[in-house]
């Protein structure tokens, strides 16, 4: 069959275009247009092999292999199709498991069957060199890729090398029309793409309120001085005691024999909000339990045609996703008379809607931990979406503390 494809691991491609812009192989390194790279790469496949493309696989990993935001935008693609492996953590380090492998055996199966006359492959590992050699036999041209190394050496195995038919490289040139590295700011997480409205939620100062000392509890007295030489000579300083009570010092206040068998009316929590921290009180107000949840409202089929659009045109990013739920919240809410009770709660959603809103993000691979923090500019983001449709229904606008 006259047509090529092309089989691309991402882990390769865009760790070696890290390693390339970025000075080391880490993803998290580099930004990356998911469409003007499937479009390269198609574009670049049928100059070199002058046959009409059929299709690009693109083979990563992920955590369970869940989806992640990247790889619902790619497999909505036209010619994409999305192949995940397993995603592990290993000594500190993210391994990919089961990639190799579905490369080798959609790599055979396509020569055995004669689907395409090329086949282009993107990878370095010489893993996949029975796999090429399989292909060459079924009289398939295969044509290898690599990315430009950092250090001006190969980047791919020898073996695979020396095998392949027809040998390119995508040079800094190239890779930069669709990836660029992101600006080191000496923090673990990654930085999002800017958004005034996160941005203005992340520049909020603490409230003044947060800064109050636990009401009326005795403290504990530390087993050790506030200060004082260590054994090197050194100081050791213990760390001051919190300011605001946490869910556990307010279970500790219920529990039989405290005290007090209820928490201080003044008794707050700090809760992450699309504000910013704030304080919300420890009992909410009538209206907002009685506020229903999205699942409340959603009959089968609803929850059925929810799950298609969430396959094929919701693309995961944060602010979208709150934007996603918020709408779907709104127009199956039988009494409108909750819209303007939920915008005077503002900033602080209810909780039940809360807690469904955020386990309906985690479906799209958001609030994980990434770097081994938890990304609470994720959380931000997603509140922040859902209060901005309710706004645009409503004709209230949330502005966020800093607009």
């Amino acid at each position: 069959m006259d047509r090529c494809i092309v089989l691309v691991d991402a882990g390769y491609l865009l760790g070696a275009a890290a390693s390339l812009l970025a000075g080391e192989p880490s993803r998290s390194r580099i930004t990356v247009d998911h469409t003007a790279l499937i479009q390269g790469l198609r574009e670049r496949a049928e100059s070199d092999t002058q046959q009409p493309l059929l299709r690009i696989y693109w083979f990563d990993g992920a955590p369970d292999r869940v989806p992640q935001p990247e790889h619902r935008r790619l497999r909505v693609m036209p010619r994409v199709t999305v192949r995940l492996g397993a995603l592990t953590r290993s000594d500190g380090r993210w391994a990919q498991k089961g990639v190799d492998a579905a490369m080798h055996a959609e790599l055979t199966e396509l020569a055995r069957n004669r689907a395409c006359s090329d086949v282009v492959l993107v990878t370095g590992d010489g893993d996949l060199l029975p796999g090429m050699m399989a292909a060459k036999e079924h009289g398939v041209a295969v044509h290898l890729w690599a990315v430009q190394a950092a250090d001006g050496d190969y980047n791919q195995s020898e073996d695979l090398v020396a095998e392949a038919d027809e040998r390119r490289v995508l040079d800094r040139t190239w890779i930069t029309k669709a990836v660029r590295a992101k600006e080191y700011t000496g923090v673990c997480a990654p930085q999002p793409v800017p958004r005034p409205e996160i941005a203005a939620i992340l520049s909020a100062p603490l409230p003044e309120s947060s800064l109050a000392t636990t009401p009326e509890r005795p403290a504990p007295q530390p087993q050790h001085p506030a200060s004082g030489p260590g054994q090197n000579g050194t100081e050791e300083r213990v760390p001051a005691p919190k300011g605001v009570p946490t869910p556990k010092d307010l279970a500790a206040l219920r529990a039989p024999g405290a005290q007090s068998a209820q928490p201080p009316a003044s008794a707050t929590l700090r809760w992450s909000s699309d504000k910013g921290w704030v304080d919300r009180p420890t009992a909410e107000p009538p209206e907002a339990a009685s506020m229903p949840t999205l699942a409340q409202l959603t009959t089968a089929e609803q929850r059925w045609a929810d799950r298609e659009e969430d396959i094929t045109t919701v693309g995961g990013d944060p602010y979208e996703v709150g934007q996603v739920f918020a709408r779907r919240w709104v127009e199956r809410l039988g009494d409108q008379g909750h819209l303007p009770k939920l915008s005077g709660m503002y900033p602080r959603i209810p909780h039940r809607v809360d807690g469904e809103l955020l386990r309906y993000a985690a479906r799209f691979g958001l609030l994980a931990h990434k770097d081994d923090q938890i990304d609470e500019r994720d959380r931000y983001a997603i509140r922040a979406g859902f209060w901005r449709e309710i706004g645009v229904r409503t004709g209230v606008e949330h502005t966020p503390v800093g607009d």
